[in-house]
């Protein structure tokens, strides 16, 4: 017997230290780039182009940040993308949680075609309806508009899929309740339903503020003057020039792009931890 327990807890040393070598090995192949890049920013450009490459700078420098911030209009263009992002943001939040209470707690004819609808809309990829909703903005005329920038993007069926999932764990009894006190549909749904939305609020909000943060080939397409750019719209354009590729602005402005998703990621994660575990994207 002792034999066989000896054995058991033998497996299952073995099992962990197999599981914590992977797990290792994925954080590195995560979180190396993310490293490389930050290092790479502030070594000067023949270091960065040496074959092979080093990690650890060998000369330090901050010039790299230097030409970003004098060479771009930096306040504008992380203001356009801030302003962008932010907006597109709030807009989900609002549409997607309306539409997905709307679809777990309202009872309607033609409820169940509407989510299957919003199921066949994330079956689509993004690049089938560009051509259509690049002509459907400039055909409103709304090119070059922050406008055209945002409001292709205000409500995603993603969004809705995701808040109509965690609605449906909400219980019927507590919106029943609130119904027989009196309160209408909107009160029930901004004083009951959405103070316990803020799991899936979070998880929807960090998702939706790092797809349109880092959002390039919308912004290129759409905005043809420099006081419409975004971050990465600016950075890609100034980096590259007609013989070479500037490597070393290129890294710091990646580095510069990161850190406010970075910031919204740490400032969220609780929420955004315990919204995965609840929504039913396991």
């Amino acid at each position: 017997m002792a034999t066989k327990d000896s054995t058991l807890r033998t497996r299952d040393r073995v099992a962990k230290t197999v599981l914590y070598v992977v797990l290792l090995v994925g954080l590195l192949a995560v979180a190396g780039p993310f490293v490389w890049m930050a290092l790479s920013s502030v070594k000067p450009e023949a270091e960065i182009r040496e074959a092979p490459p080093t990690w650890w700078p060998e000369t330090f420098t901050l010039d790299n940040f230097r030409e970003l911030f004098s060479r771009l209009d930096f306040p504008l263009y992380f203001f356009n993308s801030f302003l962008v992002a932010a907006l597109v943001t709030v807009g989900n939040l609002l549409f997607c949680s309306l539409v997905g209470y709307a679809l777990a707690k309202l009872r309607y004819p033609g409820k169940r075609v509407l989510f299957l609808a919003v199921l066949g809309m994330l079956m689509v990829p993004g690049m089938v309806t560009f051509v259509p909703q690049f002509v459907l903005v400039s055909n409103m005329g709304l090119t070059n508009t922050y406008a055209g920038l945002i409001l292709p993007f205000l409500v995603g069926p993603f969004g809705v899929f995701l808040m109509r999932q965690f609605l449906q764990s909400i219980p019927d009894d507590l919106i029943e309740a609130a119904r027989v006190d009196g309160a209408g549909e909107f009160r029930i749904f901004w004083r009951v339903v959405v103070p316990l939305c803020r799991p899936a609020l979070a998880t929807l909000g960090i998702l939706t503020f790092l797809a349109s943060w880092n959002n390039f080939l919308w912004p290129l397409v759409v905005a043809t003057t420099e006081d419409k750019y975004t971050l990465p719209v600016a950075l890609a354009l100034y980096s590259v020039g007609q013989n070479r590729t500037d490597y070393g602005l290129l890294l710091s402005g990646a580095v510069v792009v990161v850190l406010p998703v970075l910031i919204v990621f740490l400032v969220l994660q609780r929420h955004f931890l315990r919204g995965i575990a609840t929504t039913g994207i396991k």
